[in-house]
């Protein structure tokens, strides 16, 4: 399983070009150091060349990942469920939510 210290492709132009666009509040260094958390941005706000260019490189494991641990406050409903389709896992659990203090 995938998770922050995993190894990540940080080199690939590929994702840099994705990191730069979906994290603008981050550097793309910054954004690929966590492989899960930039897959589920990726799946919430990517576009579909984004997920394609994601699975050439790392197949669907990254994806996965992101769906069995993933980060609070990234996924929104509709990306929550319909990736838990296209993955056939089920039941759908709870959308992952931010807690404050």
């Amino acid at each position: 399983m995938l998770n922050k210290a995993t190894s990540f492709d940080h080199a690939a132009p590929q994702l840099r070009q994705i990191a730069k666009k979906l994290f603008w509040w981050k550097s793309e260094a910054e954004a690929l150091e966590d492989p899960i958390r930039f897959a589920a941005q990726v799946m919430t706000l990517g576009t579909w060349r984004d997920v394609l260019t994601i699975r050439a490189i790392h197949g669907d494991a990254l994806f996965i990942a992101a769906l069995k641990a993933p980060p609070p406050g990234v996924f929104d409903a509709r990306s929550w469920n319909y990736w838990h389709l296209v993955f056939e896992i089920s039941p759908i659990p709870d959308l992952p939510m931010r807690k404050f203090p």
